[in-house]
Order: C-alpha cells, then structure tokens, then sequence
C-alpha cells in the first residue's frame, strides 16, 4: 500500500501489530461546493477505525498545513457532526510510535 508520508506508513504498522482493524483514506467528506454543486473542497482522514467508528488525521507536517487541516476540521464537525474525527498531531505520534514501537521513531529522522 501507498502512503503520503511515512508517519502514516509507520502507525499502519503500529495498528497493525496492536490487531487494530483500520481502512487507509476510506472516505472523502465534501466540505463546499460551487455554484454547479460540484465539490470545491473536500476532506479525506487519514485512517477509519472500523471497531471504533473513529476516523484519525495525522498531521506531522508544516505548520501551515495544520492550520488548513485544522479548518477543514471545523468545518467537517459543522457539516458532519455525527462523524468522529481525532486529529494526532506530531507530538502524539512520536510519542505513540516511541512507546510502542521504538524503532520507528528511528526510522522517521533517519
């Protein structure tokens, strides 16, 4: 499977050592639409956690693109509220692969 960044990658293979079912970018939640009702803007989570009806975003990037998904995270939960969406920033992901998978974390600043 092809991933976007390694991070993601890296937690497939946390989740998968812990036995968490998960679906990589399963759904695409339109967040606008133009004047012709075609999507202008649109959201995909990173992983659905089927058992727990939970998507999770990670975000390890530049700062700039935080802010953009932390909008669109906004506007999901206005749009979409019944929806379950957790964001894991940079720091909850080193952490979580630093804890449970040391070795990862190695493999991300190598």
């Amino acid at each position: 499977m092809r991933f976007a960044h390694d991070s993601e990658r890296l937690f497939a293979e946390l989740l998968d050592y812990y036995e968490v079912l998960w679906e990589y970018e399963p759904v695409e939640f339109v967040l606008a639409w133009g004047p012709d009702g075609q999507p202008t803007s649109a959201f995909r989570p990173d992983f659905y956690l089927s058992e727990h009806d939970l998507f999770l975003e990670l975000t390890t990037l530049r700062q700039e693109l935080v802010t953009v998904k932390n909008r669109k995270l906004r506007q999901m939960a206005q749009l979409y509220p019944e929806v379950r969406v957790r964001v894991l920033y940079r720091r909850d992901v080193f952490s979580l692969l630093g804890k449970y998978l040391p070795e990862a974390t190695a493999r991300l600043a190598g």
